[in-house]
């Protein structure tokens, strides 16, 4: 007995010697950071001005969040923007559609019924009359994030989808274009973005050649106001699909093959059986590439850096590039640190989500 509570001992003690290593890089690179932007938010902190005196803060509590999240005379009301409302109005119908059918699982009901609630509510605060958001540009710019979400997420989780349902086939050809699919994920975002201006360019790029060919006049996708977020939607999309793609191929290749076999002695073939036995069964496995997709799109930065600068006229600001420019090129740290913390808390909801369905056992 003793012997093997002190065999325990040892082993315990062996696996935090391992562990420390990795938790000390991580509490230095990752934990202490975040708490000390969390400080820098509630000073108002000039980058310069510190640089050379850190004497130079002033603690400002939470004015930096007031400056950023709020304004004057700042009123709600349903109808303030109909789209998102609306959009948040239909979520929720369908949370509880989907439930009473049992589509959806108690959790993710709640959590779309959440977010649908959220939708309705956030957007219907507005400036009154002679009022003014104190930062003109973060809703917006939030906004803007949130459209490129709302495109890039299922523009992938479907492409990717249907990929895997197509090479799932052990086959030479078959493996070769799995390979070739996921290229794009190993590319950097610089040459991303360097193929796709060229690929979106007026004069020499491949999609104005074709549109040239067929009677068409060519597009300025990246600066044209209507198209430049469907432009950096669809570059980012293309590169994004290699992890989404393996995921599925995981998940279609951990279906039994008996269930095809016994749906095909009913005539459930082709759609009918993608639609009866591989899609109920890849149910988990949508519920990870979506909250994955999500959160990584939050963080979109380097494709509207590089292919639009932002523009034309902030339609492609995302908030990750908003953040960037207003600590480092307008040295306000204290604000641009705010605006990380407010960009934090919506990853830690998803994450959190996505650790609970993860958990959560098929009902």
């Amino acid at each position: 007995m003793r012997n093997t509570t002190t065999r325990r001992m040892t082993q315990t003690q062996a696996a935090y010697t391992l562990l420390l290593p990795f938790l000390a890089v991580y509490a230095l690179f990752l934990i202490y950071p975040f708490f000390r932007g969390v400080w820098i938010s509630l000073h108002d902190w000039n980058l310069l001005a510190v640089a050379f005196n850190p004497d130079a803060k002033e603690y400002v509590g939470l004015r930096n969040y007031e400056r950023v999240m709020w304004g004057r005379n700042i009123e709600w009301s349903l109808l303030a923007a109909p789209f998102w409302q609306v959009l948040g109005v239909a979520g929720l119908a369908l949370s509880v559609l989907l439930r009473l059918k049992d589509h959806l699982s108690r959790f993710n009901a709640i959590a779309l019924g959440i977010a649908s609630v959220l939708l309705i509510i956030l957007p219907g605060f507005h400036p009154g009359e002679g009022g003014r958001w104190f930062d003109r540009r973060f809703w917006p710019t939030v906004g803007n994030t949130l459209v490129f979400v709302g495109l890039a997420v299922p523009g992938v989780t479907i492409s990717a989808l249907l990929l895997a349902a197509a090479v799932n086939r052990e086959t030479r050809a078959m493996s070769a274009l799995r390979t070739l699919f996921f290229l794009s994920q190993v590319l950097s975002v610089t040459v991303v973005t360097l193929i796709w201006q060229i690929m979106f360019s007026p004069r020499q790029g491949l999609i104005a050649n074709i549109t040239e060919a067929v009677g068409g006049t060519p597009i300025n996708w990246l600066t044209d106001q209507q198209f430049a977020m469907a432009a950096i939607v669809i570059a980012t999309v293309w590169w994004s699909l290699g992890i989404a793609m393996i995921l599925f191929l995981a998940g279609l290749q951990d279906i039994s093959k008996d269930l095809y076999e016994a749906a095909a002695l009913d005539n459930a073939t082709g759609a009918k059986a993608f639609w009866y036995i591989t899609m109920p069964n890849l149910k988990r496995t949508i519920t990870v590439v979506v909250i994955l997709q999500i959160i990584l799109h939050f963080q979109v930065f380097g494709q509207s850096h590089l292919m639009t600068q932002g523009g034309p006229n902030d339609s492609t600001q995302v908030l990750v590039r908003y953040i960037y420019q207003t600590g480092f090129r307008d040295s306000e740290l204290g604000r641009a640190s705010a605006m990380a913390v407010f960009l934090f808390v919506i990853m830690g909801c998803f994450s959190i989500i996505q650790f609970v369905v993860g958990r959560e056992k098929e009902e």
